[in-house]
């Protein structure tokens, strides 16, 4: 019997799996964002007849996806960027968190009857964290500067576990009964410096082990696995924050990458994770789309109109409070100090704007709901446990939709494209690439100029970084929009592309020769992969 259940949840998990990957190529032929598409779709799902009811347990949730999506993030994230831009994003992370969980706190508990303020807290913590993959998948393929990109991924870094720390003291006091504000910040600057100790601690174990230990690119991967795992688990032993740990260690770790990880490493490394965060993704947000059946059945006292009433008018209350901070919080700072309005550009209006309307919902607010007890300590029922449920269900449907379907048509109404203010992505690409190949350059010519002239694979050498350089250098210049340059630049990528697709050719006719061994074939197919990759990444 036991082995039947098994086999079914497996197959419940690969059929779930397949129709997420279906759903997801549905979308991109669409071009809707696929979170969005995704939730709709589980939503269509929950209603066809015969399909089983999913319930979640919300520790596996917390526990499997949470881990390795927010190191997945932390390992993405700029530091550099991260620390620019960290007032702005502790005003979202922090400030709007506590602030929005406050009024949806009093307002829930005035306008739900039974509804106490602790509990209102508790949905407060629950609702009040964005969800980084939804807002970074609606945005890709959207120009946006960077400024405002780097605050969203900063701040859905840290709201999570500045939420969660909300969530389990609400708890608590719905539980006990007793609230302390004292006792509770106190408890908050603990719950968070040890877990950021955690993490750093922990991190900086996995950065002697990847540094000192004889690892390969196969071992370095499983150990990004297991590390966030590690630093989550560790935390949450002690009662501290399992989410500001793997955001501490994920950050350590990926800002030493460079000295850790080989290339071979890093590529696979980077392949690996982005499959694997794609599948958690998709799967988290096709899961959302098929609770709405748990949190209907589950209502009892309310009719299903007063829940979707009290979900409509949170979700609105949620979506202006974020549009009423963003401009405090953008323009008072400046206001205050001089030597913030000498540093910063001005955020203009577009970039405020863009950003409080990119608060969707989604992961974290659910497994938070999911994760509130059926029972008190006394044996009773929790309160107004499945209300909370339902309303946490709506608001992520209205913001991840309604918010996510209107961001790009917002983003293009504010004409924010045209404020870009850095150095166009092909220019910076070419400039990196120009600086790599003149320093190359000078070094062969500091170093080894003996060599170069007693040894002709030197010398190659040194005439291939030559050529390189002088290629870089004409692709800068074809940048400057000159037409008939940009046309020379297109037919020499299409002219590469076609001498590349003769040799892979070339290597299927040696396979069926049976000369040369498998091993040392796919290694020329992988180098002709990066450089194919290579000019699809170059301006066309």
């Amino acid at each position: 019997m036991h082995d039947n259940a098994l086999h079914e949840t497996i197959l419940l998990v690969l059929g779930l799996l397949f129709a997420m990957l279906l759903l997801v190529m549905l979308s991109q032929k669409l071009r809707i964002s696929y979170p969005i598409f995704l939730v709709l779709a589980g939503l269509g799902l929950s209603f066809v007849p015969g399909l089983p009811l999913i319930v979640i347990n919300p520790d596996l949730i917390f526990l499997i996806f949470l881990p390795p999506l927010l190191y997945q993030a932390a390992w993405d994230t700029s530091w550099k960027d991260f620390w620019r831009w960290k007032r702005p994003i502790a005003l979202l992370a922090f400030g709007l968190v506590f602030f929005t969980s406050t009024i949806v706190a009093y307002v829930s508990s005035s306008m739900i009857p039974g509804f106490t303020l602790a509990l209102g807290f508790l949905l407060g913590g629950i609702i009040s964290p964005p969800d980084a993959v939804a807002a970074t998948s609606v945005l890709k393929g959207i120009k946006v500067p960077r400024r405002v990109t780097s605050i969203l991924e900063g701040e859905s870094l840290i709201n999570d576990a500045s939420s969660l720390i909300v969530f389990r003291f609400a708890l608590a006091a719905v539980v006990s009964g007793t609230f302390s504000w004292h006792q509770a910040t106190t408890t908050f600057l603990l719950v968070s410096g040890m877990g950021l100790a955690i993490g750093l601690v922990v991190g900086y174990g996995f950065y002697l082990i990847h540094t000192y230990l004889p690892t390969t690119p196969s071992i370095n991967t499983v150990l990004t696995f297991l590390a966030p795992y590690v630093m989550y688990l560790l935390a949450e032993e002690f009662h501290f924050s399992g989410v500001l740990a793997v955001v501490s260690g994920g950050l350590l770790l990926s800002y030493h990458s460079h000295r850790i990880f080989d290339a071979d490493t890093r590529l696979q490394t980077a392949s690996v994770w982005t499959s694997v965060g794609f599948a958690l993704n998709g799967l988290v947000f096709i899961l959302i789309g098929l609770e709405l059946p748990v949190a209907v059945q589950s209502l009892g006292n309310y009719s299903l109109r007063q829940a979707i009433t009290y979900g409509l008018v949170i979700s609105a209350i949620v979506i202006v409070i974020r549009m009423v901070w963003m401009f405090p919080a953008a323009f008072v700072p400046r206001w205050l100090f001089r030597s913030i309005r000498t540093q910063e550009a001005s955020p203009g209006w577009q970039g405020p704007v863009i950003i409080g309307w990119a608060g969707m919902r989604g992961v974290v607010s659910l497994a938070s709901a999911l994760s509130v007890p059926l029972l008190l300590s006394n044996g009773q029922a929790f309160p107004q446990r499945n209300l909370i449920l339902f309303i946490t269900f709506v608001v992520i449907l209205v913001t991840l939709v309604f918010q996510g379907l209107t961001l790009p048509a917002i983003i293009r109404l504010t004409g924010v494209a045209d404020l870009e203010e850095r150095m166009p992505t092909d220019e910076q690409e070419a400039g990196i690439r120009l600086r790599l190949r003149h320093v190359a350059l000078a070094h062969l010519a500091r170093h080894y100029e003996e060599d170069i002239r007693s040894n002709e694979m030197i010398s190659a050498l040194q005439h291939r970084m030559q050529a390189e350089a002088q290629r870089t250098g004409n692709l800068l210049e074809a940048l400057d929009y000159d037409e008939s340059k940009r046309r020379a630049l297109q037919r020499y990528h299409q002219v590469l592309l076609d001498v590349l697709q003769v040799q892979r050719e070339e290597l299927m006719v040696l396979r069926r020769e049976d000369v040369f061994e498998e091993e040392m074939l796919r290694h020329q197919e992988a180098q002709l992969d990066l450089d194919e990759a290579k000019i699809s990444h170059m301006p066309h």
